[in-house]
C-alpha cells in the first residue's frame, strides 16, 4: 500500500511566508531609498544651477553698473550745483612750482586740503580717477597732479556712502587716457590725519592750480583755486573744470 505524501509543516508554511514578507519590506525600503536619493540629487543640482546663475549674473550685474557709469552725463550725477550748498569759487596766490621734495617729507600747506604747493618729485598715476582710504597716494603726490592740470576733488573720508558711489560713479564719466586735457580728474579721501582745516560742514572741496596760459611758468600769475561743496554735484564739478581747464596750469603737458 503506498505511502501518503507527507504534509508542509505549518513552520514550513510560515517560513515561507516570512520570506516573502521580508524581500517585500527589502523591496520597498530600497525604492524609498532610490526615492530619497532621486530628490537629494535633484535638490542638490538645483541649487548648484541657482549658484551658477548667481556666479554668472554678479559679473554681469558689476558689467552693466560700470557701463551705466562710464556712459552717464556728469551732470546727472548726485544733486544739482544749487541744491549742493556750495561757496563760491575763490583764488589766492599759488606757491610751490616746480619745487619738489623729498619722498616721506610731510608738507605744510597753505590750504587744507591744498590747491597748490611742495610736492613728491613724481605724481599719482594718471590713468586713476578714483581713490578710497585703502590705496589713497600722499597728499604730497597728488599735489603733483595739480600742477599738471588735474582737478583734484577731496572728500571727506567720514561722508556719507552713498555719496561716495555717486564720486566713484563721476570718477567713470572720464576715460584712462592721460593726454585728454578734459580727462584729467581724481577724487581723492581727506581725514584728520590729512590736517585740519577741512571746511566746516562741507564734504567735497574742488581744487585747481591754475597758471596764465600765456605765460604758465610765471609763478606770479599762478592761483590756487577751490570751491567747497556739501553735497555731491556732478555739475557742480562740470562747472567747476569748465572755468578752470587742464590747459591752464604751470604743467600741463607734464609727465
Amino acid at each position: 500500500m503506498a505511502s501518503a505524501k507527507p504534509k508542509k509543516s505549518a513552520a514550513t508554511s510560515d517560513t515561507g511566508g516570512s520570506g516573502t514578507s521580508r524581500r517585500a519590506r527589502m523591496a520597498s525600503f530600497e525604492a524609498a531609498r532610490k526615492k530619497e536619493q532621486r530628490r537629494r540629487s535633484l535638490l542638490l543640482l538645483g541649487i548648484c544651477v541657482l549658484l551658477a546663475a548667481a556666479l554668472l549674473a554678479y559679473p554681469v550685474y558689476l558689467f552693466v553698473e560700470d557701463y551705466r557709469a562710464r556712459s552717464a552725463t556728469i551732470a546727472d550725477i548726485g544733486v544739482s550745483a544749487s541744491a549742493a550748498g556750495c561757496d563760491a569759487v575763490s583764488e589766492h596766490a599759488a606757491t610751490g612750482n616746480q619745487e619738489h621734495v623729498a619722498e616721506g617729507t610731510k608738507v605744510k600747506y597753505d590750504q587744507t586740503p591744498p590747491d597748490s604747493g611742495k610736492h613728491y618729485p613724481s605724481p599719482a598715476p594718471f590713468t586713476k580717477r578714483f581713490y578710497s582710504t585703502a590705496d589713497r597716494p600722499a597728499v604730497e603726490t597728488l599735489v603733483h597732479n595739480l600742477e599738471h592740470g588735474y582737478t583734484v576733488v577731496w572728500y571727506r573720508d567720514t561722508m556719507p556712502a552713498d555719496q561716495i558711489d555717486q564720486l566713484e560713479k563721476i570718477s567713470k564719466t572720464f576715460t584712462a587716457e592721460d593726454y585728454n586735457p578734459a580727462d584729467k580728474f581724481i577724487a581723492a579721501p581727506w581725514s584728520d590725519s590729512d590736517g585740519a582745516g577741512f571746511p566746516d560742514g562741507k564734504n567735497v572741496v574742488l581744487t585747481r592750480w591754475y597758471a596764465d596760459p600765456s605765460n604758465p611758468g610765471e609763478q606770479s600769475l599762478q592761483k590756487g583755486t577751490r570751491q567747497a561743496c556739501a553735497s555731491v554735484s556732478g555739475q557742480a564739478i562740470q562747472e567747476f573744470m569748465a572755468k578752470y581747464p587742464a590747459t591752464s596750469a604751470p604743467e600741463p603737458n607734464g609727465a
